[in-house]
């Protein structure tokens, strides 16, 4: 049996095209014995992806052009060879762009369709929403009345970073790029205010504004000059959270920047970029955390599907006009 795969054609100059990626056609293997058939039905596209597309040092080694590339993967197992998993199970792991592949059970987790919608398994009860609580919970720790400033806050790390803010009693600030985001942030994810990045003429005064008692944790998704405007806003002991840095990933060239240390040095202030594997052993109890408060309705969560195959390279390059809100997810 044949299925469509979606290579790494080429490793990007800047932003990403469409004629970066290839699609192919591969053989599926026979099952072997612990091996499970998979169909894919939901993929995680995500900015993290962009930089395992550059042949260079990474926390995690980056896609080898020709081969297959792989992210975040909801299937239905259609035949098992595995005492642990039966056919018609959903799980979810790192996997092949590919419709249907063989692969070993380790890394893949079973989830329950029954218990939340398939693609959450991808956003707010998997590796988006872990990301989001152990940031701001391990990193952050923030404290009942200080102020909250989420960038990126209407992408799907930061929506769920603010309402977990305001779970825990903070003044959440949110930056976005549209009106119509800033509203959804306030009305929907209960964010204190919002800032649209794209009509401000100045940064640092905008967030001196929304923050008027300067900002204590800032979870940052975005890096550049947003951030270096949030480094004004800092109180003293202030945690700045590095979770991403979506508006330099296609840079060609190392930008110019301001110095961050005599902020740091000035506010006695913490800085601290992290994955979220870095804390893998509190991943049982994130998610519990996580299920718990959205059962309890405490936590609401938006995606952006696309639907079809063909689609899955699209929906990626999406990301970097800011056309998702919340989550990214391509529906096969």
């Amino acid at each position: 049996m044949d299925t469509r795969v979606i290579k790494l054609k080429n490793r990007p100059k800047g932003r990403p095209e469409i004629s970066d990626f290839e699609f192919d056609k591969t053989e599926v293997c026979s099952l072997q014995d612990g091996e499970l058939l998979l169909k894919t039905r939901y993929v995680s596209v995500d900015p993290y992806l962009r930089g395992r597309m550059s042949d260079a040092p990474s926390y995690i080694p980056p896609f080898e052009v020709g081969k297959p590339i792989e992210s975040g993967i909801i299937a239905e197992v259609i035949e098992s060879k595995n005492k642990d998993f039966s056919k018609g199970d959903f799980v979810s792991g790192t996997l092949d762009w590919k419709e249907s592949q063989v692969a070993k059970a380790d890394g893949l987790h079973k989830v329950d369709p029954e218990k939340a919608p398939l693609s959450a398994y991808l956003g707010i009860l998997g590796m988006t929403g872990l990301t989001a609580y152990l940031g701001l919970t391990e990193i952050g720790k923030p404290k009942e009345g200080e102020t909250l400033l989420v960038s990126g806050a209407a992408g799907a790390v930061g929506s769920v970073v603010g309402q977990i803010g305001k779970i825990l009693g903070l003044r959440v600030v949110g930056i976005a790029g549209t009106d119509e985001k800033i509203e959804m942030l306030k009305s929907e994810f209960g964010f204190d205010a919002g800032i649209n990045y794209k009509t401000t003429e100045n940064m640092t005064k905008a967030i001196a504004e929304a923050c008027p008692d300067g900002v204590d944790v800032y979870f940052d998704n975005v890096g550049g000059e947003i951030s270096e405007a949030a480094l004004f806003n800092i109180n003293k002991f202030s945690r700045t959270i590095n979770c991403g840095a979506i508006s330099v990933y296609n840079n060609t060239e190392i930008p110019k920047s301001i110095s961050v240390q005599p902020f740091l040095v000035k506010k006695s202030s913490l800085m601290q970029g992290f994955i979220v594997f870095d804390y893998a052993d509190k991943h049982p109890e994130g998610i519990r955390q996580l299920t718990q408060w959205l059962n309890e309705g405490k936590l609401k969560y938006t995606e952006t599907i696309r639907e079809g195959f063909d689609n899955i390279p699209k929906a990626f390059l999406e990301l970097f006009d800011g056309k998702n809100k919340g989550k990214m997810i391509v529906k096969i």
